[in-house]
């Protein structure tokens, strides 16, 4: 079966402004965020890429521009059972007002019980993304052969839900995952099982480093802004 290429959107006007942004429209790349997209086109030069799938929300649709320029034989298919959780009442807050919600300590320590009021469960959120990859695999490997390799560009959280999928682990442990902006993930399936061969890989060093401030040991719901 195909290798899927999971790359998280570049840093977004959200991120930098600390709002989960959800599917709120106009959301786009800010300056970092553009400059990560224009260089996933040489990060994944000599790499054979059949399909370009990403979400429909416009930060995953700029990310993917400056491959599909570099590569004009590809086009992008607009997926949204990839696109980001619906936060629902929670999207275009502040993270920071969100986390003296009762809620959010569901989202980090039992997410598959969380359900956002007036969105989705978390629950739901994976599903869906699992079955559209699966769908992906069989279309790819239909038209391109079991060696194929493709690419989707997704959201944080819809990442870390597909690696807990691809690795056997329970949603409630996906918080323990970390995929920084523009960051690459690669799952390559097999029959009857899928093998994580990279995971939030950036090339850069600088989110190790110590910060004077942190936001505590809790995962950021949405994927966090990244090294600053």
């Amino acid at each position: 079966m195909p290798t899927l290429i999971l790359v998280r959107h570049g840093r977004s006007t959200a991120n930098t402004e600390g709002l989960l942004a959800g599917w709120t429209p106009g959301v786009a790349l800010d300056e970092r965020g553009a400059a990560q997209a224009a260089a996933l086109p040489g990060r994944l030069e000599g790499v054979p890429i059949s399909e370009v799938v990403a979400s429909p929300l416009q930060r995953c649709q700029e990310t993917v521009r400056p491959l599909l320029d570099a590569r004009p034989g590809l086009a992008v298919h607009s997926e949204e059972r990839i696109g980001e959780c619906h936060y629902g009442d929670w999207s275009g807050r502040k993270l920071a007002e969100l986390m003296d919600e009762p809620l959010m300590e569901v989202v980090q320590a039992h997410p598959s019980a969380a359900a956002f009021p007036g969105g989705e469960s978390m629950r739901a959120m994976q599903t869906r993304a699992a079955e559209a990859i699966r769908e992906w695999n069989a279309r790819v490997e239909r038209d391109h052969g079991a060696d194929a390799v493709y690419l989707m560009c997704s959201h944080g959280d819809i990442i870390k839900s597909l690696v807990a999928d691809a690795l056997g682990l329970h949603l409630d442990l996906f918080q323990r995952i970390s995929v920084e902006p523009c960051s690459i993930t690669v799952i390559r399936y097999t029959r009857l099982r899928p093998f994580l061969v990279r995971l939030g890989d950036t090339g850069d060093f600088a989110s190790l480093v110590p910060r004077e401030e942190t936001a505590g040991g809790d995962a950021p719901v949405g994927g966090g802004a990244g090294a600053p």
